[in-house]
């Protein structure tokens, strides 16, 4: 992977200008850490010392004490969300931020029984945040949508129930429905009738998965789920039966190196096996999952996997195609950003 699209002495193209397309990005993890701060002052919220001065957190989720942790900061962070006002601006900031590092279209994922509580029910939440979105990508030209996401942590008649809302805004700026949290709790095979709802509505199917668990979880989550795309997914090259049959079926994983660092997933980033998936044939998007609390957004994602595995430009560049050719940004969002792929790398 080294050696193409970069002469001996030239220095390596900058990846904030190459584009992009965004998979994996959840709501609240998208909050800028400044605006974290200025919301909580504002409205008095005591913050740990992990999301003030000691940011970004030292985080593991190699058992369920660590995955705690990271949960109760990420639920911490998501209480200083107070006014429609507040929602409007990080949806604005996350578009802007993606922007700034390439981004031509997002795919931001949200749990609105999450905040149900403090907007008005799931219905109106997901109502303002679909309005935030399109407001966002007039003001940014960052081509945006949704994907609603159930909580593995709760009860799967409450997953089915976000399946019918998210099925509901089909074709009208919800593309996806997926599955989160830690996908060691639970039971995977519980939530098939959800993704059954949204399967019929035409959403597209990415429940996390090959992250925390291993090629197992993978297996239940492409034979119960019918996964067409997976939150991660990178734990699928140490199977290579099954990687095989992930590209054969031409199945996305939504790769995030920092955040699987992060989480203990891997030692250093340049254990992530990357370049065995791509070895494979895998088609891979790389995400940055929860910047709030990791640290690194989608540019930082490139970077990090060109430094840790020597990766020349016409890989990162084969990146960003497939980022699209992953997504459900429409054809011309696509073709435009695949003609200046092609410009950057020439």
């Amino acid at each position: 992977m080294t050696g193409e699209g970069v002469g001996r002495g030239e220095r390596p193209r900058e990846v904030s200008e190459l584009p992009k397309a965004h998979l994996h990005l959840h709501f609240t993890g998208s909050m800028r850490h400044a605006t974290l701060l200025e919301l909580a002052e504002r409205d008095d919220i005591a913050l740990p010392d992990s999301l003030v001065e000691d940011w970004p957190p030292v985080l593991s989720a190699a058992d369920e004490k660590g995955w705690f942790r990271f949960q109760r900061l990420y639920d911490v962070a998501r209480s200083v969300l107070r006014t429609p006002d507040d929602v409007r601006r990080l949806v604005l900031e996350a578009a802007e931020d993606d922007v700034r590092d390439g981004g031509r279209w997002l795919e931001i994922q949200v749990d609105p029984s999450g905040y149900a509580a403090r907007f008005g029910g799931i219905t109106a939440f997901t109502d303002l945040v679909l309005d935030c979105v399109r407001d966002a990508s007039e003001r940014t030209g960052l081509g945006m949508a949704v994907v609603v996401a159930a909580n593995r942590t709760r009860h799967p008649l409450d997953a089915r129930t976000l399946a019918r809302l998210a099925a509901q805004y089909a074709g009208r700026g919800v593309v996806g429905f997926g599955l989160s949290n830690d996908e060691r709790r639970g039971r995977t095979e519980d939530f098939a009738g959800a993704f059954q709802i949204a399967e019929r509505a035409g959403l597209v199917l990415v429940p996390h998965g090959g992250e925390l668990r291993g090629p197992d979880h993978v297996r239940t989550c492409l034979d119960s789920l019918g996964a067409q795309r997976l939150g991660h997914g990178v734990r699928s090259a140490e199977d290579p039966e099954l990687l095989d049959r992930i590209v054969a079926r031409g199945i996305a994983l939504e790769v995030c190196p920092v955040s699987n660092v992060s989480l203990g997933v891997y030692s250093d980033l340049t254990s992530v096996p990357l370049p065995q998936l791509l070895a494979a044939g895998a088609t891979v998007a790389l995400g940055a999952d929860d910047p709030l609390l990791f640290g690194s957004r989608l540019a930082g994602q490139y970077a990090t996997m060109r430094a840790a595995h020597d990766l020349d430009d016409a890989t990162l560049a084969r990146l960003a195609e497939m980022s699209f050719e992953a997504s459900q940004a429409p054809s011309d969002v696509a073709e435009a950003a695949r003609r200046d792929i092609a410009a950057w790398l020439s």
